[in-house]
């Protein structure tokens, strides 16, 4: 079948599936096993007034999470130009190490955490290609700094890089293609992981570049502030919308999708720091936290890393509320979802 007459059926064949989901309310199988992550900023960690060694070390030892999306900024390992700076990183992984726990790594200029794109001060005034140029000599530095160790099980190249969301100076489709082929150049061994938007995207972009497809999954969210007051939004995509969406990857692309980032902290308009508990509360609480894992369990996926461990270490460290810490320990101690 030509190839665009094949990509025509598939997506008339969801949007069937779609008709037929509304109207019939039709189940998908949920995954016999599934692998449960959590992501890391150490960046994240020191902007809410943590030690982040202790937050990090936290989640290996109490929460007992044994799979870690390690999100590092470029702007922090090179904040000066050829000046590489590994020595958090290296005691990271040598805990995920000691803990037997193992890591997706986040490369790039994109890479999550706001303002999204971390570009070092000394690069945000030199040309795109002159920064391309730049960014690929960073990837080089980490990845033949790193692809001997035991830990690491995937690279991620950038994060939801499709996605026209933060401070960045430039989006680029065939850069990121030029990105993963420089880091299987490098690493042959491992796969390289692209992201996308789980709601706004159908993940071919992602699909034709990377090895696995990254989702993100978001359920409630700040939208603005009107007429006085904050205003929120909920996502009223079912769990079959994420499940068809995979199916039509792994059809068209033989690729399997994974949720790389699904919300378990507040989305809220400003720094946690910065806005009320009972503002957070509002996009983020115990009872939001099952039901967005409950959700996730009815995608069909079997992999999901929680975007928010820095967040509830914050809650029960700073604001002595461990109900969210407490949560997530009780979900990661069971061996199957």
């Amino acid at each position: 079948m030509h190839k665009a007459l094949k990509i025509l059926f598939a997506v008339m064949m969801v949007l069937l599936t779609a008709l037929v989901i509304i109207f019939f309310g039709v189940k998908v199988p949920q995954a016999k096993n599934i692998t449960l992550g959590v992501n890391f900023s150490q960046m994240q960690a020191v902007s809410l007034g943590l030690d982040w060694h202790a937050n990090y070390t936290a989640l290996l030892s109490d929460l007992g999470a044994k799979n870690i999306k390690l999100v590092t900024n470029w702007d922090f390992v090179e904040g000066k130009k050829d000046s590489f700076y590994f020595n958090d990183i290296d005691w990271q992984l040598a805990q995920a190490k000691k803990y037997n726990a193992k890591i997706v790594y986040v490369v790039g200029m994109k890479t999550g955490r706001w303002p999204e794109c971390h570009v070092p001060g000394w690069a945000s005034s030199i040309s795109k290609q002159d920064q391309q140029d730049e960014i690929l000599n960073y990837i080089v530095q980490v990845v033949n700094r790193y692809k001997n160790s035991s830990v690491i099980t995937a690279w991620q190249a950038e994060n939801e890089p499709f996605f026209n969301f933060g401070k960045c100076p430039w989006y680029d489709k065939n850069f990121l293609a030029k990105e993963v082929a420089l880091i299987k150049a490098l690493d042959p061994s491992r796969p390289v992981i692209v992201s996308d938007t789980g709601e706004q995207s159908l993940w071919f972009d992602a699909a034709k570049i990377g090895d696995i497809v990254g989702s993100t999954m978001y359920r409630k969210l700040w939208v603005g502030t009107y007429l006085g007051r904050q205003w929120y939004f909920s996502f009223p995509f079912p769990p079959q919308f994420y499940y068809y969406k995979a199916q039509l990857v792994k059809f068209l692309f033989n690729k399997t999708v994974i949720c790389v980032e699904l919300q378990t902290e507040p989305w809220v308009f400003d720094i946690f720091t910065q806005v009320p508990l009972s503002e957070q509360q509002k996009t983020m609480n115990p009872a939001q936290f099952k039901k967005n894992i409950e959700f996730a369990k009815q995608t069909g996926m079997d992999t999901f890393y929680l975007w928010g461990g820095e967040w509830w270490y914050w809650l029960k460290e700073k604001q002595y509320k461990p109900e969210m810490w407490n949560g997530a320990k009780e979900l990661f101690s069971k061996s199957n979802l």
